[in-house]
């Protein structure tokens, strides 16, 4: 009995210390990756586009060009609070966005008629992310909760414990889901800005810089819900039945 616990102390330091120092190269990169955005996107946005398309000019034409003509593109308050709705068929650009003629604000508007264009086509990794909606935000609302309550019962009653980590694995899930529909998104975007002359050979590969770094963000994210989810699970089985 004094050998199995000692295992499962053991266990559990090892995976605390782990943890930890993955959560901070996470954090550490993150605040890179977040900083380097917000640069590049100030820096962009004195770039001005080819034609003189405003964001709000971009998401009209991109959806029109799509044959898509029940989504509405409005202007939302926030910085970087851009975002499509599905639910109700809007484009939400942030003022800059929506009034700004530059590449990031044209970028960033075209990203998000992207994902307008796989609602429409019914993208199959969408669909999967939409689906999984409902299940996530009961998650998302009781995790944590669980969690908590089942590290202290570990060893009690350490079915608590699973329970908290399928919920936070839903999460997860989520977070990795959401990769292919941002990344396919910014193709999407990519292609139509080069193809309508919004953006030059010159300004191109900044376009594509803003939205690859914006990707990277929903990465580390990903990567950082994962690496959370491994540190539960070894509490779990490290545990002392």
């Amino acid at each position: 009995m004094y050998e199995e616990n000692a295992i499962s102390q053991s266990i559990l330091a090892n995976s605390t210390a782990i943890y930890w120092i993955i959560f901070i190269a996470v954090a550490v990169l993150s605040w890179v990756i977040s900083s380097m955005l917000n640069r590049k996107v100030k820096e962009y946005s004195k770039i001005p586009t080819s034609n003189g398309l405003s964001g709000k000019d971009v998401a009209e034409e991109f959806l029109r060009d799509q044959d898509i003509y029940d989504v509405s593109v409005v202007c939302v308050e926030g910085h970087l609070s851009d975002h499509y709705n599905p639910a109700t068929k809007t484009v939400n650009l942030s003022k800059d966005v929506y009034y700004g003629t530059n590449v990031a604000a044209a970028a960033v508007a075209a990203h998000e008629c992207g994902h307008a264009v796989q609602h429409n086509h019914q993208y199959a990794w969408l669909e999967m992310r939409s689906k999984l909606v409902p299940a996530v935000s009961f998650a998302s609302k009781w995790v944590m909760w669980v969690l908590l309550a089942g590290m202290f019962l570990v060893n009690a009653f350490p079915q608590l414990l699973l329970a908290g980590i399928i919920l936070f694995a839903m999460t997860t899930l989520f977070s990795f889901i959401t990769l292919p529909v941002e990344i396919n998104a910014s193709r999407r975007a990519l292609v139509w800005l080069e193809a309508h002359n919004v953006t030059s050979p010159a300004s191109q590969p900044k376009a594509e810089h803003a939205l690859r770094l914006a990707a990277y963000t929903y990465v580390i994210a990903a990567l950082s819900s994962l690496a959370t989810l491994l540190y539960y699970i070894m509490i779990y089985l490290g545990r002392r039945d």
